[in-house]
């Protein structure tokens, strides 16, 4: 065994130690040794817990102190971060909140928000197409460039359907939850994620939006977008109707400086 072998095995074993209270000590581990690994290991735990309650203080702020801390706990136990850094630790904490608060099922609608916003925060910096570029670049497109366009949107972005009204419990509890507003949506809408500027923000949509947004950001050609809100077997009044939609939702990826080239 190499020695950068031997210091990777070292590294893995200590690791192990960390996560995991059953793993038995080294056996040339003395106890003080198997003591300050206890030491470290709830030094190791609490920071992570931190982590995570810095990331997600709204979510916690909706459920409660208590009921909070121990999801966290439970999620760093269960899903130890793995990243370079440790704000990593709050990656996949709203699926954890979907188990946890299968009561509050808004939860995890309201923790997935947080943890896009913390990506659109991180995201690279971009310089967004503006209108006049949008139709300079556009200006020649026959019906096979609209078609086959498609669009690169600035880093961060996210989108999701949602079944609960995240807007309403964002200013609720900008007012220190004074009032529980109703959160149950009478049918799904969506949400969109990016950074506006150096701030991340977020805004309710319709839910066939979001569908064609994730489809874009998956670099789906723009004429399929099309033929995806058309839905199935569509007539010509329905084709019309989806292309004009498509536009309208195209005027306000720009409008909200979210698109950063085409590409055709």
């Amino acid at each position: 065994m190499t020695s950068s072998q031997t210091l990777l095995h070292a590294q893995q074993a200590f690791m192990a130690q960390v996560l995991d209270d059953d793993q038995p000590v080294p056996d040339n581990w003395s106890e003080r040794q198997a003591a300050g690994m206890d030491v470290y290991r709830q030094n190791y735990r609490s920071a992570v817990i931190d982590a995570v309650t810095s990331t997600y203080e709204q979510t916690r702020q909706w459920v409660g102190e208590d009921r909070f801390q121990r999801a966290a706990i439970h999620h760093v136990i269960a899903h130890p971060p793995s990243g370079w850094t440790i704000d990593d630790a709050g990656a996949g904490f709203a699926e954890t909140c979907q188990q946890l608060f299968a009561d509050d099922p808004a939860v995890a609608e309201l923790a997935w928000l947080e943890w896009a916003m913390l990506g659109a925060s991180r995201a690279a910096e971009a310089t967004p197409l503006s209108m006049e570029d949008f139709g300079q670049a556009t200006a020649q497109f026959g019906d096979e460039d609209w078609a086959s366009m498609t669009i690169e949107f600035l880093p961060g972005v996210a989108a999701r359907p949602l079944q609960y009204d995240l807007h309403a419990m964002w200013q609720a509890l900008g007012t220190g939850l004074q009032q529980r507003p109703e959160t149950t949506l009478q049918e799904t809408r969506g949400c969109i994620v990016w950074r506006e500027v150096e701030r991340p923000t977020f805004m309710m949509v319709d839910a066939d939006m979001v569908l064609a947004l994730q489809s874009a950001l998956a670099a789906m050609p723009y004429g399929e977008i099309c033929l995806q809100l058309a839905g199935d077997n569509p007539d010509e009044q329905t084709l019309h109707d989806a292309a004009m939609r498509a536009g309208a939702m195209l005027g306000q990826w720009l409008q909200e400086s979210l698109i950063v080239s085409l590409k055709v």
